[in-house]
């Protein structure tokens, strides 16, 4: 009896990208399933654009494509496309005058407040509550600088560690260290004086 290949939510991610590169398209899949919606998160959370958020991620995808044959394994998968979403993010930003920031007006920020938060109960208090919570925290992202809130979002949702983020960035681990221990610090202080 011939042996089955292993269910592909098994196999890493780099050995997926390998696997794409090589001609297997059905390795793209399980790839753009696990990471989607994590860099639509990390562009929307940089931009407050739902719609420039999906423009970015596509392109990345796109550029992903594009470069797969000469993708080489260096560091972890997650490292190298959040390090190409840096890249789409720099490259927007340089074509846009700044100025952008998230927006709490939108019907997309209020589902992502609400969804920050883990839901206490359904009662009227509780839930006025987070959401007055959440909205202090999109608040005081969106008022960080964006070094800063960059460094933050690709820790939190990159899983990126110190190393990655600065190797991402093209800063120093030192100066990486200092952008999230700064964001924290804002951040932390923002909640305080909410509660």
């Amino acid at each position: 009896m011939a042996e089955l290949p292993p269910p592909q939510s098994t196999i890493a991610d780099e050995e997926l990208m390998r696997a794409y590169a090589a001609g297997e398209a059905a390795a793209f899949v399980p790839l753009y399933r696990r990471h989607s919606l994590r860099l639509w998160r990390y562009f929307y959370r940089n931009t407050g654009d739902a719609a420039l958020a999906e423009d970015l991620s596509q392109d990345l995808w796109f550029a992903l494509v594009d470069c797969a044959g000469s993708y080489e394994v260096r560091s972890k998968f997650t490292t190298w496309l959040f390090t190409m979403a840096h890249h789409k993010l720099v490259d927007h930003w340089r074509r846009k005058k700044p100025g952008l920031s998230l927006s709490a007006d939108s019907e997309e920020s209020q589902r992502l407040a609400e969804s920050l938060f883990a839901a206490s109960g359904f009662e009227p208090d509780h839930r006025l509550s987070r959401q007055l919570m959440a909205q202090a925290l999109l608040d005081a992202l969106a008022s960080l600088p964006a070094e800063q809130r960059e460094c933050f979002l690709l820790q939190v949702e990159a899983d990126m560690s110190l190393a990655e983020i600065a190797s991402a960035t093209g800063v120093s681990e030192e100066t990486a260290k200092s952008r999230l221990r700064y964001a924290r610090a804002k951040l932390r202080k923002a909640l305080e004086e909410l509660a």
